[in-house]
């Protein structure tokens, strides 16, 4: 286990119907980095994920959404599956968190229908994304930039299209942790 994210609290925002990898995969190397992660969800008790075409494995949730501020986080992680954020989306208070969790400034990795949250709270004007390419639209039609890579960083935000991605998705969030902590020490 590396050290190299030791500290650094990681907020994941989800609830049921997360596609099981993008949620797990990315927390495994983030905890195997140092990084603590916290699984945030508008509800109390557990998250049922989706593993490709039927319901997955549970998760805990750590802190209830109600609870959770953004200043807490030195990063966000938006997992896909389509029932997870189009349920977010719906919800004010999520789309509040990541509203705020924008105007920090601090890293934001969205995968697959992950950016779809990113949509409603307005934060991708301007901004080259990658995603599900069932996105497409909705992603220019919100002022970003759509491209089919399989990863995207544009500013404070990383962009994965799908589980297939994960590799490079993961790389790329640490990355961008090791390097936002490098400025910090600067």
């Amino acid at each position: 286990m590396s050290s190299e994210l030791r500290g650094k609290k990681i907020a994941i925002l989800a609830t049921d119907g997360f596609e099981q990898v993008e949620l797990t995969e990315p927390r495994k190397a983030l905890n195997n980095a140092g990084a603590t992660t916290v699984v945030i969800a508008p509800k109390n008790g557990e998250i049922k994920g989706w593993n490709k075409k039927d319901w997955g494995q549970p998760v805990k949730v750590d802190l209830p959404l109600a609870d959770a501020n953004p200043h807490d986080y030195e990063a966000l992680l938006l997992p896909g599956g389509v029932m997870n954020p189009d349920h977010l989306r719906m919800d004010p208070a999520a789309v509040n968190f990541v509203r705020q969790f924008v105007s920090t400034g601090k890293p934001i990795a969205a995968i697959c229908h992950g950016p779809w949250t990113l949509v409603e709270a307005d934060a991708l004007r301007g901004k080259t994304v990658t995603s599900w390419p069932s996105l497409k639209t909705d992603i220019k039609n919100a002022g970003g930039n759509w491209v089919d890579q399989a990863v995207v960083t544009d500013g404070q935000f990383i962009f994965s299209r799908k589980p297939d991605d994960i590799p490079a998705f993961n790389k790329a969030i640490i990355e961008a942790l090791v390097h936002a902590q490098e400025h910090a020490h600067a």
